[in-house]
């Protein structure tokens, strides 16, 4: 097969290989004559489209044409144009419908934690409330790594980064949010806290703001009260250390999963494949009880009404409409085009215009109703599927999702990253090319749907090796070790 036509309205097909000029395609009955090199996800005009029509993929318009489109014709930037501008208005026209997906009695091994949540590491934590300790929380890790058997527990990691200081209004109220999220996140069996003592992320402050906590898991140290702020971290994390190595994993139900879900680096088939492939693991998942979170606002743009409309209710639609308004108007306000999407990245790979990025992104929330729209650092509390306020920044969403208390992320990529949050964060790639030439940084090929395989038989592969991650197997990240936390900053810094 050479290429796909996603929509029987649409006027593109998408090759799927690379096509050189003068190859001629058997498309709806109809030969085509190739008129441009074609490379692999890009798009290629299947009837002709005057100068301003529009350009249909996925059934929906993904842009207008610049300039007259012949058919065989590269359909690309060269060409076509977003036809998004500015804020819309607009109205609640319900598309509910419900999952006709049977149950399943599967299960995975997890850590059932003192208040009911559910972890899939047990992992010693140190938090930083100000970036200033940075330094000395890595010296306290790799003392303790030198001392104790840390096959006893998943890992030992200190969550760098630059806040907790020099930040006011909502910067400063979210630093301490996120992080306090991050301390009672249910995949740390200890965690130490661990501050200066002069920042303004104070830890009798931080403290109060996590509300109940387990005081025998969380721990803090204030560097500036004590002698030696190493050897008193190192004597507290010990004793965090000792109280986890008795912890097992036990069987949990797939409700207990909270799953995010996000996309990077994607290319003409993430809308294909990979997206698709996580739009049905979270339909399925949320048959079982289970949760997922969609983020990434800004590549919601011009696929968000096909999320409103199955709002669950009047309020979560108004929810939503804010959702994606408020973060046009954080464009707005910094003088920043509010459509200016999508990267070079997404370009070479085929993706031309937001609404061509966004038809294909949004797919990742399935079919599900709309049960909840969460802030920027707000807890998930309804099971089914939630939106996030977040950037689509890979870093920045994806610590997101697990500051809202996802356990482990999807990320659905074309181009390839190597990056990891402080969850489990799942590569998953929209072409088998990239999974061969990137076996260190891919998880699980999704690029096997364009190659024969049926989707029902690859999201039974799925699932397992979502079960199998869920119940300790590590993904490619957290064997390479590249972990890292990123902190949404609006503001100014002082």
């Amino acid at each position: 097969m050479q290429y796909i036509q996603i929509h029987p309205s649409d006027n593109v097909i998408v090759a799927i290989h690379t096509i050189e000029p003068g190859t001629q395609l058997e498309v709806n009955d109809q030969t085509i004559t190739i008129q441009d090199r074609i490379e692999a996800g890009h798009k290629i005009a299947i009837a002709p489209i005057a100068e301003h029509a529009q350009v249909i993929k996925y059934g929906a318009s993904i842009g207008h044409a610049t300039s007259s489109i012949e058919v065989g014709d590269h359909v690309h930037t060269h060409n076509i144009k977003t036809n998004l501008s500015g804020n819309l208005e607009y109205c609640y026209h319900p598309q509910l419908g419900d999952l006709k997906i049977e149950k399943s009695d599967r299960t995975f091994l997890g850590y059932k934690r003192k208040n009911g949540d559910v972890g899939i590491r047990n992992e010693l934590w140190i938090v930083p409330t100000v970036g200033c300790v940075n330094g000395q929380a890595q010296l306290i890790v790799r003392k303790l790594e030198q001392e104790i058997d840390t096959s006893k527990i998943d890992a030992i990691h200190v969550f760098t980064h630059n806040y907790g200081c020099s930040q006011l209004g909502d910067d400063h109220v979210n630093t301490r949010t996120v992080l306090g999220n991050m301390t009672k996140h249910p995949n740390a069996g200890g965690v130490l806290v661990m501050g200066l003592g002069c920042e303004n992320n104070q830890i009798e402050e931080f403290k109060a703001s996590l509300g109940d906590y387990d005081e025998e898991r969380i721990l803090f140290l204030n560097s500036q009260d004590v002698e030696d702020e190493i050897e008193e971290g190192t004597k507290l994390v010990r004793q965090l250390y000792s109280k986890m190595c008795n912890d097992q994993r036990e069987t949990c139900p797939l409700s207990s999963l909270k799953i995010g879900l996000k996309c990077g680096g994607s290319d003409g088939f993430s809308g294909i494949t990979a997206n698709p492939l996580l739009g049905q693991l979270s339909d399925f998942l949320i048959a079982q009880g289970g949760s997922t979170i969609l983020t990434e606002v800004p590549e919601m743009f011009g696929a968000e009404h096909l999320l409103m409309e199955r709002a669950i209710d009047t309020s979560i639609f108004d929810k939503t409409v804010s959702l994606i308004n408020d973060f046009k108007d954080y464009f707005i306000k910094h003088d920043q085009p509010v459509y200016e999407n999508p990267s070079p990245g997404n370009k070479k790979g085929g993706i031309s215009t937001l609404e061509d990025k966004s038809l294909g992104c949004t797919q990742k929330g399935g079919s599900a109703n709309v049960v909840d729209v969460l802030k920027y650092g707000e807890v998930l509390k309804t099971n089914g599927l939630n939106l996030l306020s977040s950037p689509g920044n890979d870093l920045v969403a994806a610590s997101a999702l697990g500051f809202s208390g996802c356990q482990m992320v999807l990320f659905t990529t074309g181009r390839g990253t190597p990056f990891g949050s402080f969850i489990p964060t799942i590569k998953v790639s929209t072409n088998s090319t990239l999974a061969a030439k990137k076996p260190h940084w891919i998880d699980f090929n999704a690029g096997k749907l364009i190659e024969g395989q049926e989707m029902d038989a690859l999201l039974k592969d799925f699932i397992d090796y979502i079960l199998e991650v869920a119940s300790g197997k590590l993904v490619n990240h957290e064997v390479s070790g590249f972990r890292e936390i990123a902190i949404f900053k609006t503001g100014v810094t002082l």
